[in-house]
């Protein structure tokens, strides 16, 4: 049985509160998943009382809740919710939230602190919560859930996990990459380790090559100073989309147990490739979205964006190629792209396969078959496909593209935001959707010399029209010219 919890969530009148966290407890107050007894201590500097608040959390849900809100299971809700006003720079407000949480019995002694802040405010507040003893495990367990982007780089993620390590173990840290929550994401996992058809054809004898594509139509609206000093291979590639390329291409763990489970994704990183500063035009390309169409309507260029400096290099789009240096991956190339104001919004895993060893058709209106896709759509269509090439029907011999297609989530099954399960995972102690701190360094070890070279190329940057697949002048990276990138889940 789960045991409750106080969940004390900082910067609780914060966007991601708002969108997120509060949304997706709520959605797990209705699937009575939630353990009798949990409260939710809402943290935040807004002159709020108890009543302000559960004010404002229920226009929140009336915007996100995926159906009509349940006023029966909001009263419910509301009354685990409480409020406590202070200022996360004000060393006496810990002094005060550790007197509040002490003077009433009613919040459970475990406790979950979620840090919905701003990454530049972990290391203070963690340290803070830590000299009031906020941490000690006597009568109950303490974990924190950190956001990400854990450290800005390899030097200050390794200074931020020496800060934090002071005050806490690696089994109290709960490092969240909601990507890694998406059911989809995790049913990498089920269709490679649950179907045995496919396991002697994943590897390098077989698979030609993978991509892997996170494209978005939106913009940076008005995130622009935060992306500004952030950019696209830091913000998606660094954490999405090397987690993904772990699940795809790690080896069977020994169990689905946490433990087990990372261990196999830390030898995936430390197995690829290093990148010398020589080699980065090689292997990474970047961009930045300008003027351009989305549908019928024109959009502004990222240097016409909301507080982004008129001369940034700061990447919307960047592409990266990497090899995975073990027996099962050796010489396949492995494609990353991600971008802004790309022509579509799409996350998906292409698998690639090799031609057939022997041409049998030669003679025949079969000029050159066409090679097998494996698909595994990620967002917005949850989907699995296998393209096969058949025979069309007829008296000559011509063939073409079909696909098997398995769905994901039938008609009647609703979607869960990836927050609700992560944020269940954190009260019921299972890590194995959470970031180690080892993966989190092997995987700025691998992007790090990337950032270190364009940070010192500030002269030029590459541009696309918004609305477009990118620039391309990206696909120098491909191996050689058979290579394309694939926009869509639909037959080429």
């Amino acid at each position: 049985m789960t045991e409750p919890c106080t969940y004390v969530i900082f910067g609780a009148t914060g966007n991601l509160s708002r969108v997120k966290l509060m949304p997706a407890l709520y959605h797990l107050e209705v699937a009575g998943k939630l353990p009798h007894g949990t409260r939710i201590l809402a943290l935040g500097r807004r002159d709020w009382d108890n009543e302000r608040c559960i004010r404002e959390v229920r226009e929140w849900l009336k915007q996100k809740v995926r159906n009509e809100l349940d006023e029966e299971v909001f009263e419910a809700f509301a009354r685990r919710i409480d409020y406590f006003q202070g200022d996360l720079s004000d060393p006496a407000m810990y002094a005060g939230l550790r007197k509040h949480l002490a003077d009433d019995a009613g919040f459970p002694s475990n406790v979950a602190y979620y840090m919905a802040i701003s990454p530049s405010q972990f290391n203070d507040a963690v340290d803070r919560l830590g000299n009031e003893q906020l941490f000690e495990e006597g009568a109950g367990w303490k974990r924190v859930v950190i956001e990400k982007p854990f450290g800005y780089d390899l030097e200050s993620a390794q200074s931020l996990q020496r800060s934090i390590g002071r005050h806490l173990r690696e089994e109290q840290i709960y490092r969240i990459d909601h990507y890694l929550g998406k059911g989809t994401v995790q049913n990498v996992l089920v269709f490679r380790f649950a179907n045995t058809m496919m396991e002697p054809l994943w590897n390098r004898n077989y698979i030609d090559h993978i991509q892997i594509t996170h494209s978005e139509t939106l913009g940076v609206g008005s995130r622009g100073p935060f992306y500004d000093g952030t950019g696209a291979m830091r913000d998606m590639i660094q954490s999405h989309l090397l987690q993904l390329l772990t699940l795809v291409t790690m080896e069977p763990p020994v169990s689905m147990e946490a433990e087990a489970l990372r261990d196999e994704k830390v030898k995936v990183l430390k197995s690829v490739r290093p990148i010398s500063p020589r080699a980065v035009h090689a292997h990474a390309f970047r961009a930045q979205y300008r003027e351009g169409s989305m549908g019928n309507e024109r959009v502004a260029g990222y240097l016409q964006e909301d507080k982004v400096p008129p001369d940034s290099v700061t990447e919307t789009y960047a592409a990266l190629k990497l090899y995975i240096d073990n027996w099962r991956w050796r010489d396949v190339p492995i494609y990353l792209r991600t971008g802004k104001r790309m022509a579509q919004q799409q996350s998906m895993v292409s698998i690639c396969f090799r031609h057939p060893p022997q041409q049998f058709f030669r003679g025949t209106q079969v000029e050159q078959i066409k090679q097998n896709w494996v698909l595994l759509g990620i967002q917005p269509c949850e989907c699995l496909r296998m393209e096969m090439t058949v025979k069309e029907p007829g008296l000559e011999m011509r063939t073409r593209q079909t696909s098997l297609d398995a769905s994901l989530r039938g008609d009647d099954e609703s979607q869960t935001d990836a927050y609700e399960e992560l944020l269940l995972d954190v009260i019921d102690g299972d890590r194995s959707l959470f970031l180690r701190y080892d993966e989190v360094e092997q995987a700025w070890r691998v992007v790090d010399p990337i950032l270190r070279s364009w940070s010192t190329n500030q002269d030029f940057i590459h541009t696309y029209p918004a609305g477009t697949w990118g620039p391309g002048e990206s696909q120098r990276l491909f191996d050689t010219e058979e290579h394309h990138w694939r926009h869509s889940l639909d037959p080429d």
